[in-house]
């Protein structure tokens, strides 16, 4: 492919110029040994183009534009983009809910290519651009919907409200949401009070422009409410099953994103939690079971003493398929070998901790490449 941006080193040298053609994995693979940077304006300039000329090729439409892209990790970059543009102003589109419902399908499809991969993404957001965390949090949050109400065997109807819920629950504080993920004091004052009545806001917007479905709108309108009353806007007990499967979603997520202010708490803690303050409950248990012990993504050592990311479960919750980069002695290796961490010799021991590596690995090295299924009319 044509580079969209220049590439350079860790001093700021030029690699590579934007438009150089890149035609081999040899070059991909002296590119991530020598250390491949990226200006974050760079990205931001191509990103803003890319977007402005799909629309274009698809006469406007943000949905159907996401159909010129030929991989599914392009699929998933333009998700945040996509969502961006049907929600930036929602009374500019024609039949707003129809064209929210077709975004909320075609996003399961692309789940569905690999829902490894979308679970990959969720744990693997080293270089998460903060400006864009609103966007990507409902696009992974969705995902996230989708494996648990597809666990418990959710009606389709059920799981498209939950999936549209996720998607526009946050869309009055999408802004704000980047803002605050940038910044390294805790909420103002103000700030606070703007999520405090996002819920209602939500709701508003989305009725105005002509969205029906009681479920969608109910799982907004409660979805920061508490079984106890602590929850807010309104402080009531009794919510909703869909209402709840997303508050638990959206908490979950929250948590293992990084931020400039904290941390991202590794999957497992998170999963630990959750099981705590659920009770075992079905919806912790369902998502232990999608999830997993170690999901994509995590990055772990093994007993080999090969170090090596997650890319596929497996029945075994606590033994999934890991590719290793580097070899037994921790030097990084530019190919990956898959291993069943069912086997002794490959088995867990442990989370890593030196993340340096992943900075510059790019998920195609560990999946490969995949089609982009057509974008739906």
């Amino acid at each position: 492919m044509t580079l969209p941006w220049n590439v350079r080193d860790e001093h700021c040298q030029l690699l590579l110029s934007k438009g150089h053609l890149v035609i081999d994995q040899h070059l991909m693979d002296e590119l991530l040994l020598r250390g491949a940077f990226v200006d974050e304006e760079e990205v931001r300039s191509a990103v803003a183009e890319a977007a402005a000329q799909k629309l274009l090729i698809s006469g406007g439409d943000p949905v159907k534009s996401m159909g010129t892209v030929t991989s599914v990790f392009e699929l998933w970059d333009q998700t945040t983009d996509t969502l961006k543009a049907l929600l930036n102003d929602p009374s500019s589109e024609p039949d707003f809910p129809a064209r929210m419902h077709a975004f909320a399908l075609h996003l399961v499809e692309i789940f569905d290519i690999n829902p490894n991969i979308g679970i990959y993404r969720s744990v693997r957001q080293d270089n998460a651009q903060h400006f864009y965390y609103g966007y990507t949090h409902a696009v992974l949050t969705a995902m996230l919907c989708i494996l648990v109400s597809r666990h418990l065997s959710w009606p389709k109807d059920s799981i498209m409200s939950l999936v549209k819920a996720a998607l526009t629950m946050n869309m009055t504080v999408f802004e704000l949401q980047g803002q605050m993920a940038n910044q390294d004091h805790p909420a103002r004052d103000k700030q606070r009070a703007a999520l405090q009545i996002h819920p209602s806001q939500a709701v508003e917007i989305l009725v105005k422009n002509g969205v029906t479905d009681a479920d969608w709108l109910g799982a907004v309108a409660q979805h920061h409410e508490h079984p106890d009353g602590t929850g807010y806007p309104a402080g009531i007990k009794d919510i909703s099953e869909i209402a709840t499967t997303l508050r638990v979603a959206d908490v979950f997520m929250a948590k293992i994103t990084p931020r400039t202010l904290h941390a991202a708490i590794a999957p497992k803690e998170a999963i630990t939690q959750l099981y705590r303050d659920d009770k075992g409950g079905p919806l912790s248990t369902a998502l232990i079971k999608e999830f997993g012990i170690y999901p994509p993504g995590d990055f772990v050592r093994l007993a080999s003493g090969e170090l090596g990311l997650v890319v596929e479960r497996t029945d075994n919750a606590r033994a999934p398929i890991v590719a290793s980069i580097t070899d037994r002695v921790g030097h990084p290796t530019p190919k990956t070998v898959r291993h069943d961490t069912g086997q002794a010799e490959f088995a867990i021991v442990g989370e890593a901790t030196d993340k340096a590596l992943l900075k510059r690995l790019a998920p195609e090295r560990l999946y490969g490449f995949a089609s982009a299924p057509a974008a739906p009319t």
